[in-house]
């Protein structure tokens, strides 16, 4: 059970402020615990704040392995470790204090008791729980933040800060030596690091693999089936030394263990409470159970008193939890996937009451979860899976996520028996035709208009209006637009209880109007001043339209960068690139031409494939020669957009 001070085999990376601060409190407190997940890099930590404490001599260290100790009571190192301290001024490290369960408490609080000269250096995955007990919860590595667009290049100096990544890629070195961090695998390393969540033994374990596997194979392999590529250390990673504790623990919290694999992202207590809070273990013993094993969980950045549990140990609790012979398994995911469908409708709400940002918010934060209910095979199966797609209609439109969006549409339809929803064939349609190719969204419209028919769906009536009323806008037909636009509100109920509210759709009115009829405003004072901060973006759009027909070109400014600061707010691709494509044509009617080209640059890839081409464009192809136009665009591309505009 006793042994030196282990060796240290590799280099330290980003853990010197862990060691530092743990170095600090062995100077003033007799007890010490380093805290956090298997894996996390507790026991490492443990052994440089030691050897740089001593010298590197460890002549007045003892180092307890505590994985050594039989698990029964009978086999208790008190003993033991008594004779090797009596009479010294030592410090007593005791590393991994959670295979001893409640007893490692009792024993930390014994040694001290009866030896004052001692002081003592744990690293648990759980509080001992003595008094004067010192706390440093040690995290995961930093990770590189996660890319608002998945398909823009990833820039290798910034993902090359992370320390998950420095750590990664220099013990890939190790495997590989020709490894090297490139645009063509950073932004692969960087989900990969992600993916394991910053945990330094998963990341060596990846990382070990660098000979046999690219970074972008490797994050395949690791999401289709974390085990199997983990296999042979998943213990360091994390999965086995978690779920190895449940032998020792009470049975409350090895079914807690087992439940909390349902979650695919953060929860928190009232989460816990209502989807593992049933049968044995009760909503309260739930969220007791949660607070002692929150130092084994991962702390959501930015979200106190929400976890995560670890991508391994997810995946050895799913596996037990699908074997559990009471059936638990079966009833945590309905309990899960109800309240996945109660979010999606609160968000929704949210987003009808004018709270457009909350709702977002909360879609964004809870949507690990709701990706699981969206899953078309799951037991809930695809008519459940559509109806919180549908609820999240403007995290795919308003909010830019249309292609995840069609996603989730397109699998549960495709599994769904005939007659389809009419309500998720809409917005299937509107996710193509308004966002992409509109021809292809003609057999789904064709589909919806039927289904809506025989439902009885007068709304989506007025949404498949509006949905052809877009198309002809973005087809430079306004006058065509304001037709459907006006027979979508004549057929839309005041308060519709799902979709696009009356005030979006009177702004899309607007816009057409503008280009058709500027001094028609059928919504008078009405007009941008509505409680849908979406609608009001909009409509700021039609506003600058009119200030640029009627000379005004800083008024028209004005109210376009007013509609750009809520549209980057809320991620309004399809809003952004009218937009700015209406800053590009004030910016070439002063002759700022390369400003203009960039400007069209920056928001190229919103656009649906079948829309017309920018006016803007029409002028730039005359002022600029095609190299000069080819040279800004591209430039513009690279370029985000809150850097080409710095008054947002």
């Amino acid at each position: 059970m006793r042994q030196a001070v282990p060796v240290e085999l590799s280099s330290l990376v980003g853990r010197a402020a862990e060691v530092a601060r743990t170095r600090a409190l062995l100077a003033s407190e007799r007890l010490v615990t380093l805290t956090g997940p298997a894996g996390v890099g507790k026991t490492r930590i443990a052994v440089r704040a030691v050897r740089e404490l001593c010298g590197g001599r460890g002549a007045d260290v003892v180092w307890a392995d505590l994985s050594r100790v039989p698990p029964e009571p009978g086999g208790g190192p008190a003993a033991e470790l008594g004779a090797a301290l009596a009479g010294r001024e030592a410090l007593l490290v005791l590393d991994g204090c959670e295979h001893l369960g409640g007893r490692a408490g009792q024993l930390a609080g014994e040694l001290l008791a009866r030896w004052p000269g001692v002081r003592i250096l744990a690293t648990s995955q759980q509080v001992l729980g003595v008094a004067g007990e010192a706390l440093l919860a040690v995290g995961p590595l930093a990770l590189p933040a996660a890319p608002e667009d998945p398909a823009a290049p990833c820039a290798v100096a910034g993902v090359a800060l992370s320390t998950a990544v420095r750590l990664y890629v220099e013990r890939a070195r190790g495997a590989a030596p020709r490894f090297e961090l490139t645009e063509h695998n950073a932004g692969a390393v960087a989900a990969l690091c992600r993916a394991l969540d910053g945990i330094p033994g998963a990341l060596e374990l990846a990382a070990a693999r660098a000979r046999r596997h690219e970074p972008a194979e490797a994050l395949r392999r690791l999401t289709a089936d974390p085990l199997e590529f983990l296999a042979g250390g998943a213990g360091r990673a994390g999965g086995a030394d978690a779920l190895r504790l449940c032998r020792l623990a009470p049975p409350g919290e090895r079914l807690l263990w087992e439940r909390l694999s349902v979650f695919a992202g953060s929860f928190d207590e009232a989460a816990v409470a209502e989807v593992c809070g049933f049968g044995a273990l009760g909503p309260g013993d739930a969220v007791r159970t949660l607070r002692r094993l929150a130092p084994a969980l991962l702390a959501e950045p930015g979200h106190a008193g929400r976890y995560r549990l670890p991508l391994t140990v997810r995946a050895y609790a799913a596996r037990r939890l699908a074997l559990d012979p009471h059936g638990d398994g079966a009833t945590a995911v309905r309990r899960h996937h109800e309240r996945c469908r109660i979010t999606a409708e609160r968000a929704a709400q949210l987003w009808r009451s004018g709270a457009q940002l909350e709702a977002r918010a909360l879609a964004l934060r809870e949507l690990p979860e709701l990706r699981l209910a969206m899953d078309p095979h799951a037991p809930a199966g695809p008519a459940a899976a559509l109806e919180v797609a549908v609820s999240l209609w403007f995290l795919w439109s308003a909010c830019g996520r249309v292609e995840e969006g069609r996603g989730h549409l397109e699998r549960a339809l495709a599994l769904h028996p005939a007659p389809r929803p009419a309500r998720a064939l809409w917005l299937a349609a509107w996710l193509v035709a308004s966002f992409g190719q509109a021809e292809a969204a003609d057999p789904l419209l064709v589909e919806a208009w039927t289904a809506a028919v025989q439902e009885g769906e007068d709304t989506v009536l007025a949404y498949l209006a509006h949905i052809r009323g877009t198309v002809a806008l973005w087809r430079d037909r306004p006058a065509e637009a304001a037709g459907e636009y006006r027979d979508a509100l004549e057929q839309l109920p005041e308060e519709p209880e799902f979709g696009p509210g009356r005030q979006a759709l009177e702004a899309a009115l607007e816009m057409a109007l503008a280009r058709t009829d500027p001094d028609a405003h059928p919504f008078g004072a009405r007009a941008g001043d509505g409680t849908d901060l979406w609608a009001r973006s909009w409509t700021g759009y039609a506003q600058a339209l009119l200030q640029r027909r009627d000379g005004r070109p800083a008024l028209a400014r004005t109210w376009l960068l007013r509609s750009l600061k809520t549209q980057l707010a809320l991620g309004d691709r399809l809003g952004q690139a009218l937009s700015v494509e209406l800053l590009a044509q004030l910016e070439a009617d002063l002759g700022r031409y390369e400003l203009s080209a960039r400007l069209l640059g920056a928001v190229s890839g919103y656009r649906p494939a079948s829309a017309c081409a920018p006016r803007a464009e029409r002028v730039l192809r005359l002022k600029l020669t095609p190299e000069a136009l080819r040279t800004a665009y591209a430039e513009g591309t690279r370029t985000p957009l809150r850097e080409l505009l710095p008054e947002l």
